[in-house]
């Protein structure tokens, strides 16, 4: 097929613009501009991180003070930095294709199980747990993005046994404060009732002593009688 001057014309205009964005992306992963490429295949779209990108972030992780978990569907660590493995008391070799859920007390692996259900791509959230080794985690656990390859999961864990026994002492704290109140306010009680026995008491002795002087006043006034009945 013969092709017209307009189309040759238009063809070679269409690769010297394809030919310019390569260039231009070229360029931009030179000068370290670029930290990953998307490439569409027959399994979709996936992401191909460059080592010179990579690194800065690895190495950010590796050293972060949080523990960071890379996490399958059925709960096996794929990955977790040294942070993590210290927080569970293990050997970071050990951590690595073992499950998250070997490290939580029984309780609460079934609370991580219905966590685990809910979460979407539109909705993450945090759960405390507590783990076996007696260390309080609080832990925020997002669903990894369609791009990233696979439903896996990503956690960040914090140590929060500290703020936990902080929180212990503050309700052991409010629980004594109540105890003494109570008392409090049972002594208060006690002392009420007293006063009103007391004040009753009190009136029942002065309805006596009302009366009794009444008595004695018509005894008196028998002996005056008497004495007068017996002069000469």
């Amino acid at each position: 097929m013969i092709k017209t001057n307009e189309q040759l014309i238009f063809e070679n205009e269409t690769l010297r613009s394809r030919l310019n964005e390569m260039e231009e992306t070229l360029e931009a992963i030179r000068n370290g501009e670029v930290d990953a490429i998307i490439v569409s295949g027959k399994n979709g779209e996936q992401v191909y991180s460059l080592s010179s990108a990579e690194a800065p972030y690895r190495t950010f992780i590796e050293e972060m003070s949080e523990g960071a978990v890379t996490l399958a569907k059925d709960g096996t660590i794929l990955y977790c930095n040294q942070r993590f493995a210290e927080i569970v008391s293990k050997r970071h070799n050990k951590v690595v294709g073992s499950y998250i859920k070997d490290y939580i007390t029984p309780n609460d692996v079934l609370k991580l199980d219905a966590f685990l259900k809910n979460i979407s791509y539109e909705k993450h959230d945090v759960i405390n747990v507590t783990l076996n080794n007696a260390v309080h985690l609080r832990m925020s656990i997002h669903l990894l993005p369609p791009y990233l390859q696979g439903d896996n999961f990503i956690l960040i864990a914090t140590d929060i046994s500290d703020l936990k026994q902080k929180e212990d002492e503050l309700i052991g704290l409010v629980n004594k404060l109540a105890t003494h109140v109570k008392a409090l306010r049972a002594l208060r009680i006690d002392a009420i009732c007293n006063t009103v026995d007391d004040v009753a008491r009190k009136n029942k002795l002065e309805i006596a002593n009302a009366k009794l002087f009444k008595e004695i006043q018509k005894l008196n006034s028998l002996v005056d009688k008497l004495k007068k009945k017996n002069r000469p």
